[in-house]
This record gives structure tokens, sequence and C-alpha cells, in this order.
């Protein structure tokens, strides 16, 4: 205990202990001394019960809580009710990088203030989810690294080292953001997990996707109790940020030397879910363009009939894009072999501009949302949208707020090892796969980027596509049968045989 207090970890089995860490920085130094001084504070200054109790590492009667907050932005914590009659007193412990609310366990703070007839809450602030994954890394018997790759947002991997390092990695990614929720539109609070009587678990990212996260945990669970080993590493990330493009998170992180260490050969990342009895696989995405194009004009008095105006221009760029639009739309269904992914897909997102009724504004503004198919020649389709802005007039111009411009295509043909061995798995379970295109976008594209074969994967057959919806939704059967197919799925992963790659 000592040793895990201040930093250090021996060793045992030698001649003699060996110190592989002996430092802490100043700031943990501080924070660990008021941790001390505030038990102190607790032994002699809290009012005593008239019997005895074990107050260092607390009582086997005490009982504590772990769960997170309800609300859009849950925060973990643990909580120890009165052990004895309650006092008016209520206490709340927060903490610093230095410490969380599983370290007040460790200390027995929380056990003390139980017995001593407190109720008290300790917060983890604000990385309720790293906190949640150092504990099962540690339950796990898993490394973990917290990468901060922006500040306040944390890369957290999770390693199970393979029997053979000169390979390169298998990489599951997940991301531990959500979107925000409209509770009235709920049947159930969407933070809480509620299971229905027909055995539908109610939640923002039952879908979207931390049933994935906890198939993986679930998974490396059952194969390290069955006392698997495997040549290649596995390492699982959780990443921030995903929700609003990445680029507080994977964007960052694949560019960072913590990322190249993992070496990683191939990733699995999130999917869709699948109504039908198939289960769906991406192997590319489209890559998503946010366009504004403004329009000036002469402005007036909005009773007359003024010559060259921003609306006019905005209307005939407008017009060319959302027959753009029904083109693409007619292709994909008058050919049934066509998946949504595969071809263009636009959407107006935004009108603006104007001050007044009677004013004829100087400048108007469309927003478009592009998801471009990765077949497209991407060169050609700008210069096609700079001259539907010309062709409209002197005074268009558009600019992007977003612009991918590096599609990639995972290879689902005998050519690519993994693919190979992926789909091997569904074929000994008698299991449809159905291979796509991802209609938006996810943390894969950053990964297939950087030259990593990658598959978008969530085991959800049978399941309506809920993503970001209004009572967000996973029945427990399905969770469970993606836990069997994941404890398929790594083994064959990470048996590869080496590969002229991982050299």
């Amino acid at each position: 205990m000592v040793g895990a207090l201040f930093g250090c970890w021996f060793r045992v089995g030698g001649a003699r202990p060996t110190v592989v860490q002996t430092f802490m920085s100043r700031s943990q130094v501080a924070l660990l001394g008021l941790g001390l001084l505030l038990l102190l504070l607790l032994y002699v200054g809290l009012p005593c019960l008239p019997e005895q109790t074990s107050w260092l590492w607390g009582d086997p009667n005490v009982t504590v809580l772990a769960g997170l907050t309800p609300g859009n932005s849950p925060i973990f914590y643990r909580e120890v009710l009165p052990l004895h009659q309650p006092r008016r007193v209520e206490v709340v412990l927060l903490h610093g990088k230095a410490f969380n609310s599983h370290t007040w366990e460790q200390l027995g703070t929380l056990q003390l203030l139980s017995q001593r007839g407190y109720r008290a809450v300790a917060l983890d602030l604000p990385g309720a989810a790293v906190a949640f994954l150092e504990e099962r890394a540690h339950q796990l018997g898993l490394s973990c690294q917290k990468v901060e790759v922006a500040p306040g947002y944390v890369v957290t991997v999770l390693t199970w080292p393979g029997t053979n390092p000169s390979l390169s990695s298998i990489l599951l990614n997940s991301h531990t953001d959500v979107v925000p929720v409209f509770e009235e539109h709920w049947s159930h609070d969407p933070f809480e997990a509620f299971k229905d009587s027909e055995g539908y678990i109610y939640g923002r990212g039952t879908q979207d996707m931390k049933c994935v996260s906890m198939q993986y945990l679930e998974a490396v669970r059952r194969l390290k109790v069955e006392g698997h080993s495997f040549p290649r590493t596995i390492h699982m990330t959780f990443v921030p940020d995903e929700e609003i493009g990445g680029h507080h998170g994977m964007e960052l992180f694949v560019e960072r030397p913590e990322f190249r260490a993992l070496r990683a050969g191939f990733a699995l990342d999130e999917g869709l879910a699948n109504p039908t009895d198939a289960f769906t696989v991406f192997y590319s995405e489209r890559s998503v363009w946010w366009v504004r194009v403004t329009s000036t004009g002469r402005p007036g008095h909005g009773s007359r009939f003024i010559e060259d105006t921003a609306a006019e221009k905005l209307h005939k760029v407008v017009s060319s894009i959302l027959a753009f639009r029904e083109k693409e739309r007619q292709r994909l269904q008058s050919n049934p072999h066509l998946k949504e992914g595969a071809v263009t897909s636009v959407n107006l997102t935004k009108l603006e501009g104007g001050v007044a009724y009677n004013v004829v504004p100087a400048s108007m503004s469309a927003a478009f949302d592009f998801r471009v198919a990765p077949d497209v020649d991407l060169k050609a389709f700008e210069e096609q949208l700079h001259a539907w802005c010309q062709a409209a007039g002197e005074g268009v111009t558009l600019e992007f707020a977003q612009k991918w411009m590096k599609p990639r295509v995972t290879p689902i043909d005998d050519s690519n090892p993994w693919w190979s061995a992926f789909s091997r798995v569904f074929k000994d379970m008698n299991l449809t796969l159905e291979a796509e295109i991802f209609p938006a976008t996810t943390d894969s594209r950053y990964l297939r980027a950087v030259g990593i074969p990658a598959l978008g994967f969530s085991p959800m057959n049978c399941t309506p596509v809920l993503l970001h919806d209004h009572d967000e939704r996973l029945h427990e059967a399905v969770f469970l049968r993606g836990i069997d197919i994941y404890t398929q799925l790594l083994p064959a992963l990470a048996s590869v045989p080496a590969l002229p790659s991982d050299s």
C-alpha cells in the first residue's frame, strides 16, 4: 500500500525488491498530502460512535455504490450511505488529476465517513469515462495509457500484449462521446439504461456506440479468463470528439508518436444496425464536405424590381445543386444493387440573409452538407461546384467548413488477409454478412488515411437504425450475441500469420 501511495511499484521474487518508478510531480505530492490531512482531520475531528470501528479500509459491511448521474453530461461517482444513524451533513469529495473516486475508496475515506454516519459522494470530474476505463483495465489486468491530444481531450488505450511483439497489432476503436438528447421525446431516462419487459435497453449510446465499447471489454475478459493468448497485441482505443468530427480526437491521435508506437496493422471501428437477419460491415465511407455559398448583389427597397440581387443568383446555385441531388436520388432508387453509401448525397441545411421585410439584402448564403461517394473524382467535383457558382453571376463564391480529401477503401477480397480472417468467422458461425460503404463518417477515415486497413462493424442485426434518434435502444439478446461474435473475431484477427507489412 505504501508503494502505491507514493508512486513506487516493486517487483517481488528476486533477491531484493527492484524499484521501477519512484517519482511524483509536485502537484501530486500536494494533493496526496491534502488527502492524508483530510483523513487525519476526519479521524480526529468527527464525532465518534460508541462502538469500536475499524476505520482504515472500512468495514466489510460498508457497500460502495457506483454509477452515473442523470442528464446530458453524466458524471461517474462512488457513494456510501450512513452505516449507522445518519447525520444532517453530507460530504462531497472532489479531486484533481492525481486523484479520482477510486482513490477515495482505496484510502478508506468513503468507508470511514459511512461508519461515522455520513452520506458521502466522490465525483469523477471531468473524466468519468476515463476513470471507468482505468478501473476496468485494472480489473482485467490490462495496461492503461492516457494521451491528452488536446486540452481536456483524452484518448484512453487499454492493451493486451501478444506473444509475438514483432507482429503488428489489432486496434479496436470506439468513441466515448454521445450526441445530445431531448428528454421530453424519450419513453425512459436516456441515461438510465432502462430495460423494458421485452428486453430492450433504452439509452443514448446503446447503438452509437457504447454497446461496442462494452462488447470489446467483455470479449477480452472472457478470453483472458479462459486462459487464451494470441500472437498479436490487441489495443482498445477509446477516443473523444467523434460525434463532431474527431478533430480533437482521432484526427490528432494518429499524428502522435503514442499512436505510431501501437504499430496497428488492422482496425475495427463502429458500424450500423441492420433491420434484417444479416450483419453489415463497412469497408469505406463517403467524404464529408460542408459548403457555404455566398451571393452578393444590389440592395434596395423591397417594393422595387431590382436587377442582379443576391437572392436571384443564390437561387440559381441552389437549383443547380438540388437538381444534382435529384439525379443521384434517382440513380439510387433505380438500381437495387446500390446502397446509400455508393451515391453522393447533398442537403440544403441553412439559409441566411436579410435584415427586414422591406429591404432587399446585399448578401445571402446557403449551407450544404455533401457526402461524396469514394469513387468520385474530388478535384472534378469541386470544379463543378465552382462552375455552378460562376454560372449564377458575379459575386457568388463558396467556402468549405469541412472538406475531407483522403477517401480510402479497405479491400474486401482474398487479397486482404484481414478480410479473409474476418469473413471466415461469419462463415463458420453461419451468419450473413453484407459489405457496404458507410453513408456518413466515422473515425475509420483517419485510420485508413494513415494506411491502416479498417472495417466498420457493430454486431446489431434484427435491429432498426436508431442512432441519434429518440428512444435509441438495443435488445439484450442482440447485445449478448455481439459479445459472442467478438469472442470469435478477436482470436481470428489476433492470430493472422506474419505479413510483409508487419516488418
